[in-house]
């Protein structure tokens, strides 16, 4: 595995194999690419196909994370049709090889301003999110990042700015709502890799979360509290 800390990559034929997690040579995973770009006719219009399909068609959901390989791989993330940032690039990034696009995994810290109090209090309070995910794609010569995170239904019911992508510009989260409130800040940057790094994911995760955000039968717990709590409308 390619790693680069600063700058980017060199877009060698490293970028564009498959591998466990960005596992495109999957039937499941090659059908969804090549039907998704099947009217585009430049790697532009096919990266811009990928990402809003992934981005719609897989329903973002935070209180998903865990820790097993299988949660990772693109093909499994097409089979649940919901997931994480982390799952959702990886698709993005393993749609794009497929295609011939050279592709890598990007990560991130960020802080969520917008934080939900259910979710926060998974977190312990906290709201700062570590390893963040987007692809980053090689495209008329140039490395753009994309995050194809939060679906529009998402958006919509949040007050949240959809990100956008045209192929040219970084299309990552929203500094700011539509209403204008701080929303998504990005902390850190941890680099850029040619696959997706499973093993430093789940030791900062251990290391980071608490066990509740991690596990799911604590997690059912803090959720059915949580909804016992919530006032009658």
């Amino acid at each position: 595995m390619e790693f680069i800390q600063d700058g980017m990559p060199e877009p060698t034929p490293v970028y564009l194999e498959p591998t466990e997690f960005l596992d495109f040579d999957t039937p499941l995973v090659r059908d969804f690419a090549e039907k998704t770009t099947e009217a585009a006719k430049t790697d532009i219009e096919r990266a811009g196909m990928l990402y809003y399909a992934v981005r719609d068609s897989i329903r973002y959901d935070p209180y998903g994370v865990k820790l097993d390989r299988e949660t990772y791989r693109a093909s499994n993330l097409l089979a649940a049709r919901a997931g994480f940032c982390l799952p959702k690039a990886n698709l993005l990034a393993a749609s794009a090889r497929a295609v011939g696009i050279h592709c890598a995994i990007g990560l991130s810290d960020v802080v969520n301003h917008l934080c939900t109090e259910r979710l926060r209090r998974l977190m312990s309070g906290k709201n700062l999110f570590l390893h963040h995910g987007y692809a980053v794609l090689y495209l008329d010569g140039n490395w753009v990042k994309a995050a194809p995170a939060f679906n529009i239904e998402l958006c919509t019911r949040f007050d949240v700015l959809p990100t956008e992508f045209d192929g040219k510009s970084h299309a990552l989260f929203q500094p700011f709502d539509s209403k204008g409130r701080q929303h998504m800040e990005y902390v850190c940057d941890h680099g850029i890799w040619s696959d997706f790094p499973y093993h430093r994911v789940v030791k900062d995760f251990r290391d980071y979360y608490p066990e509740k955000f991690l596990n799911l039968t604590v997690r059912e717990t803090v959720h059915r509290r949580f909804e016992e709590e919530r006032p009658l409308s």
